[in-house]
């Protein structure tokens, strides 16, 4: 998978999975790496799928309504990727937080409803919920923060909830945060995420 890995100052920080939007790139989300922790190794990751020429990480078959059976196969291929990475690069598998906006965002749900040691933890910004009526691992000791918007358009209210239930029920911890804004990353979301990561990964 196309990538950028940039080795982090401090090798007890997690490594920073990001995952960016349809239309995006590896290089969109460096920049909220930086916001939320600039110590932290990060493995930047290009969706190996294109719609209309925009880079995503899986298929859909139309806006909100996903392929499940490319959603498995992808995700299946962006866990072993992670495992082929952290030899590569000498990280800490079991220590990888996933930062993914919109279809970032799905993907790296995806890795929390497949495999039970994918992540550590998630920061998911507008996510939706990645398949329905599975059984989920167990996710005990991992944390989740979600960012939604009360106006999403492509991601409703009600979506973010029974995100956060489904991850709950599998004993993730999760926290959702909410803006009074629509499917557009903010400012405000991520210097919550950074908050949020302050309080789970550095105080321990």
């Amino acid at each position: 998978m196309k990538h950028i890995f940039n080795k982090g100052k401090n090798p007890t920080k997690p490594t920073f999975l990001m995952l960016h939007g349809t239309g995006g790139n590896e290089l969109d989300l460096l920049p909220l790496a930086g916001m939320i922790d600039d110590e932290a190794n990060v493995l930047s990751v290009r969706g190996n799928v294109l719609e209309n020429g925009m880079p995503r990480f899986f298929r859909r078959l139309a806006e909100g309504i996903f392929d499940e059976e490319d959603l498995i196969y992808r995700t299946k291929e962006l866990n072993e990727f992670l495992d082929e990475a952290a030899e590569k690069y000498d990280f800490d598998r079991d220590n990888i937080l996933a930062i993914g906006y919109s279809n970032g965002a799905n993907i790296a749900g995806s890795l929390l409803f497949h495999y039970q040691h994918a992540l550590k933890g998630a920061i998911l910004h507008h996510p939706m919920v990645p398949r329905k009526g599975i059984d989920l691992p167990d996710l005990t000791g991992k944390s989740v923060f979600i960012a939604a918007g009360t106006n999403d358009p492509i991601c409703s209210p009600m979506e973010s909830k029974e995100l956060q239930s489904l991850l709950e029920k599998a004993n993730a911890k999760v926290e959702l945060h909410w803006e009074n804004r629509g499917h557009q990353l903010t400012r405000e979301e991520v210097e919550a995420a950074a908050a949020w990561y302050r309080q789970h990964f550095i105080s321990k």
